[in-house]
């Protein structure tokens, strides 16, 4: 199972930590079309971040806003860390923590496009179609082996890190409400490569 997209390593250029230090809407945007990029011993999985989530820090919806637990800690972290926590008592979900330093805002990766490693993502998922390989938050942190031992992790580091990628024009960027939430419905904080087969349903 290969990707047709071709992907050496001389063209995959790490974010610098200034890229996540920006407003967490406008790093939700940037984030589509990014190569993310988990390294697992000589393995390398890659997928393109196809559909992200924004949570603020005053934002009903957000994990930080009643403040920092033990639970979200690393949500305030300094932007460029990886928050995940687990949910339904069965799932993990990435997040990439945004701002500053105490500010408690991230974007949940929802989907990528699987790119390299297809076959060991498929092993670890234990299901043949590629099209729900990677479509949802908990399917891509199976995917790519993200649980609680990777909570906190920089992304600035060589085992999980975001590449640049595919430049997505604004006309390409879907936007809709977040799913799954039952506050803070009125804001739409989701946004998606339009058309892309990944995006979750």
């Amino acid at each position: 199972m290969k990707s047709s997209h071709k992907v050496t390593s001389w063209s995959l250029k790490k974010l610098p930590r200034s890229f996540y230090l920006r407003p967490t809407i406008t790093v939700a945007q940037d984030l589509l079309g990014k190569y993310i990029i988990r390294k697992l011993g000589r393995q390398r999985l890659i997928g393109k971040i196809v559909e992200t989530e924004a949570y603020g820090e005053r934002d009903p919806a957000s994990h930080s806003y009643r403040g920092k637990t033990k639970r979200n800690e690393v949500m305030f972290w300094e932007g460029g860390h990886l928050y995940v926590y687990f949910t339904y008592g069965m799932h993990f979900c990435a997040n990439v923590v945004t701002g500053p330093e105490g500010r408690g805002e991230a974007v949940l990766i929802r989907a990528v496009e699987p790119i390299d490693g297809i076959e060991a993502m498929v092993k670890k998922r234990t299901t043949p179609l590629l099209t729900t390989l990677t479509d949802g938050p908990a399917k891509f942190c199976q995917a790519f082996g993200i649980g609680r031992k990777e909570n906190g992790i920089d992304l600035l580091g060589d085992e999980i890190y975001i590449t640049n990628g595919e430049r997505i024009p604004r006309s390409r960027i879907g936007k809709s409400i977040r799913i799954g939430i039952t506050n803070g419905k009125e804001k739409k904080w989701r946004f998606f490569v339009s058309g892309n087969t990944y995006v979750s349903r």
